[in-house]
């Protein structure tokens, strides 16, 4: 997979910008990084697409910004020359997957049928836009077509709102779906960025769905765990279970047998997509983790943040 491809599938979350005026595009490239969406597809739908493009990429070298609704060779071209890093396409048009592969351009074209499929795994294709998502049969059908096509991947787009949006995000066949709800044209005509940079921020916790797991409590020895843990238990009805190094009450309270991470513990907080949330938080919020520990599949084991907040490590867990 392209390194670009690679890069969207952490973020998760593509939008689908239209663009009238390119002296929009830098106030529009502001609010989604600041909403935590470094990322944009700018449609080739108007006469401003390629200078929206060469501002966004000019002023935000970290952003991924591409270019959509391509649909010859021409408009591929004139998109890098102003600094797309990939191509999004409507339909699978042969002769532009083509092009794009010779001159080695990322490209996602649009499909919607086991015939688009083939011809895509023909052309020596990864991944490919399913468009347009729900009208073409949604979730349903990319699982359905997934299933003979076992290396395929997927961008979804079209009908993808924040309703359903981890309903397709879950499905492990899918890298990232592309949607135009936190940025849509009248709030980007009226300019309101501080409204775009609010529903971007909203899409973005709604994808990741952070919640308290469980709150750690260091005790000074295994006695002194177990009464505390035993006390919760008791209180709140939870069952006590003792572990290795620590003791649980229910699922929401761990009592470590010795002291561990933070001056008074730890907090967990789970996340949908811990590989993503990583990503947000490094990249976007500048949060740093210590070295993480991964099993024999490559899954995050234990990822502890650097920094203790009130006293307290805090480490994030996959739901």
């Amino acid at each position: 997979m392209y390194p670009v491809l690679e890069q969207i599938s952490k973020i998760g979350i593509v939008p689908v910008v239209k663009i009238d005026r390119a002296e929009d595009a830098l106030p529009l490239a502001k609010a989604l990084c600041a909403g935590g969406l470094p990322c944009a597809e700018v449609t080739f739908r108007t006469s401003a697409a390629a200078e929206a493009i060469k501002i966004m990429t000019t002023n935000f070298p970290e952003m991924c910004v591409g270019a959509g609704t391509v649909l010859n060779a021409a408009q591929v071209d004139a998109a890098v020359e102003a600094g797309a890093k990939f191509i999004v396409s409507p339909g699978l048009n042969p002769n532009t997957v083509k092009y794009c592969i010779e001159k080695n351009i990322p490209i996602t074209p649009g499909t919607s049928s086991p015939s688009d499929i083939e011809q895509a795994i023909e052309l020596g294709l990864e991944v490919v836009k399913f468009f347009p998502a729900e009208q073409s049969g949604g979730l349903a059908k990319i699982k359905a077509m997934a299933a003979p096509y076992v290396n395929m991947k997927f961008m979804p787009t079209g009908g993808i709102s924040a309703k359903n949006l981890t309903t397709y995000l879950d499905f492990d066949k899918i890298i990232a779906c592309g949607g135009s709800w936190m940025v849509p044209s009248d709030l980007i005509n009226a300019g309101e960025w501080d409204k775009i940079e609010q529903l971007t921020r909203e899409a973005v916790q709604t994808m990741l769905g952070f919640e308290l797991a469980h709150i750690g409590i260091n005790a000074a020895n295994e006695e002194e765990a177990l009464k505390i843990a035993n006390r919760y238990g008791f209180m709140f009805g939870l069952p006590v279970k003792v572990g290795n190094s620590s003791i649980f009450s229910g699922g929401i309270v761990e009592v470590m047998k010795t002291p561990f991470k933070g001056t008074n513990g730890h907090i967990a907080i789970r996340t949908n997509y811990i590989e993503r949330a990583v990503n947000y938080m490094t990249t976007v919020l500048g949060v740093e983790f210590e070295d993480p520990k991964r099993d024999e599949k490559g899954k995050y084991k234990a990822l502890y943040m650097k920094e203790e907040v009130g006293g307290f490590a805090i480490h994030l867990l996959q739901k």
